[in-house]
Formats: structure tokens, C-alpha cells, sequence
């Protein structure tokens, strides 16, 4: 009872990609003492901020330049969108059906309000000194963008309807099922140039791999009980689906990518023979590469949940 999950182990959990479509988790089994033994006890155990004192970025990443405007405008963006989440789970919590799940979304809501604030504290790592007027300028235009539109959908399931499962499709289907697969780009990518931010992203992703999993499940349990929701539940995720794709996620992410890859060419010995993954060296990646392989990822994982949650079609 008191061993750390090995999915939330720092050395032993997998890729959050994979473990996003391999593992089975349930809200029964993330309770509140899960969470207590697997997060504070473990992840996070002597890393509080998402990583150790001694791992920081490199000086290069920390002046200004592609890299830093890269970076700076990543976690920006992350921080506001954690936010969004954890105010938007509140409602999760309020409406859960079960202790279980009421539970489950309440440690869901710290984790994503922790992650907000690593990626807000990081920015000061990397030179930014007014954090509202920073972020303000890194990342309003794509909030407003990108993020209000989901956050409407979002609220609109939850505040205005009053539909728990509803919001449990929005929030891990739509929303983290899409974001997880940048955020284990960015954890491979900035290993060499900030290990602290690959760091902080690996922890995350630790959680998300909790909260993609388990929300499946509680879809998947809720649509076996009462199957008569799976028409509504399939044209919310048709329409939430064809909502992203009208969004400008694609050209945001294009853009920081650009950045990254001037960076990574004007600093390419640094890097080495790093692969950014197995048999592939990170400076031979091209922009067009990494984002379509985040895409692919997304896609590949969004199918594996919507299987197991019974709605294939909605692939």
C-alpha cells in the first residue's frame, strides 16, 4: 500500500504516449490514497518545481533568441491552458456521480493547477521579470485563438448543461487527448538545450498518462450503464472534432517549430548525436517532421481511447 505506482515512478513510467494507449486505469484505482502514495510521495518526491535544483537551462536558451522566444511562447501558452483546465474541472468535481470520481477529478484539478504554475515559474528561469505582461504578450493572441473557442465548448457542456460525462469527453478527448502528444514532443526536443523544462514535461506527462486513462474508463463505464447516451456523446466528440480543426493549432505550433529549428541549426554541435528518438538524430529532423509526428501520435492515440471507450467511429 505504500510502493509507488510504477506508471507514476519517475525512473519506471512510460512515455506518456504510451501509456496514454497501453495502460488501463480507473477512477476506483486512482482514488485520493493513490494519488497521495504516487504524486507527493512519488513523482514529485525532492521536485517540487518539476525538476532538481541543479537541472537548469542552458545559457543559451536563457538569452534572447529563437530558442528563448521558442520556449518563452510554449509555456506561456501551457500555463494559461492549465489554467483554463483547472478552473473547467472544478465543474467535474462538483458534478461527479460517485466518490470515485469526485475524488479522482479533485487530484486531476491540483495536478493541473501545479502544472500551470511549474510552467509560470520556469518563464522566470528563462528572463522573463513580469509574468502578467509576459504571458499576456507570449500567448494572448493564441489563447484567444485556440483556447477560448475550447473553453466556450467546454463551459458550455459543464456550467450551462450540467453534463459530468459530457465534460469528461470534452476534457480527454478533445482537449488533453489532443495537447498530450505536443507535450512529449517538447519533452524529447528540449532535453539538451533546457533539461529542466524536459524535465517538468516528463512529470506532467506522468499525470497526464493518469488523467487520459482514467477518463477514458469513466467514459467507457458510464457508456456501458446507459448506452442510450452514445448517440449524444458521439455527436459531441464529431462536433468538438470538427471544431479543432477550424482552430489555428496547426499554424501556432508551425510557428514555434520555426523558431526551434533556427535555434537548432545555429547551435547544432551542442546537440550532437542526440536522438530525439530511436534511430533518428534531432538535428536531422525538420520542422515539418516533429509536428507531423505529434500529429501522428495524436491521432493514433485518440483512436486508442475512443476504441476502448466503444466508439470507434467517432475516429
Amino acid at each position: 500500500m505504500t510502493a509507488v505506482p510504477a506508471e507514476a515512478d519517475w525512473a519506471n513510467a512510460p512515455s506518456l504516449v504510451e501509456g496514454a494507449m497501453n495502460l488501463e486505469l480507473t477512477a476506483a484505482a486512482c482514488d485520493l490514497g493513490y494519488w497521495l502514495r504516487a504524486v507527493p510521495q512519488g513523482t514529485l518526491r525532492g521536485q517540487i518545481a518539476g525538476h532538481a535544483p541543479d537541472v537548469v537551462p542552458l545559457d543559451i536558451t536563457r538569452e534572447p533568441g529563437p530558442l528563448n522566444a521558442a520556449l518563452t511562447q510554449e509555456l506561456a501558452f501551457r500555463s494559461i491552458a492549465e489554467e483554463k483546465a483547472t478552473r473547467a474541472i472544478s465543474y467535474l468535481v462538483a458534478l461527479a456521480p460517485s466518490l470515485e470520481t469526485m475524488e479522482f477529478y479533485a487530484t486531476q484539478l491540483i495536478d493541473e493547477a501545479r502544472h500551470s504554475m511549474v510552467f509560470r515559474n520556469h518563464l522566470t528561469a528563462l528572463g522573463v521579470t513580469d509574468l502578467t505582461a509576459d504571458v499576456e504578450r507570449l500567448a494572448g493572441a493564441d489563447r484567444d485563438a485556440v483556447l477560448a473557442p475550447l473553453e466556450e465548448l467546454g463551459l458550455r457542456v459543464l456550467r450551462d448543461e450540467g453534463d459530468f460525462i459530457g465534460g469528461v469527453v470534452v476534457l480527454t478527448i478533445l482537449v488533453e487527448g489532443v495537447l498530450a502528444p505536443a507535450a512529449e514532443l517538447s519533452e524529447r526536443k528540449w532535453r539538451i538545450f533546457d533539461p529542466a523544462v524536459s524535465d517538468i514535461e516528463r512529470g506532467a506527462g506522468i499525470d497526464e498518462i493518469r488523467h487520459l486513462t482514467v477518463g477514458s474508463s469513466v467514459a467507457r463505464e458510464h457508456l456501458l450503464a446507459h448506452p442510450e447516451d452514445r448517440p449524444r456523446i458521439l455527436d459531441l466528440i464529431v462536433r468538438g472534432r470538427r471544431l479543432w480543426s477550424d482552430l489555428p493549432v496547426t499554424d501556432m505550433v508551425l510557428g514555434r517549430e520555426a523558431l526551434f529549428q533556427e535555434g537548432l541549426d545555429k547551435h547544432a554541435d551542442l546537440v550532437g548525436d542526440y536522438e530525439i528518438w530511436p534511430g533518428r538524430r534531432l538535428v536531422d529532423t525538420t520542422v515539418e517532421e516533429r509536428v507531423g509526428t505529434a500529429l501522428r501520435w495524436s491521432e493514433e492515440m485518440q483512436s486508442r481511447r475512443l476504441a476502448y471507450m466503444g466508439l470507434p467511429e467517432a475516429a
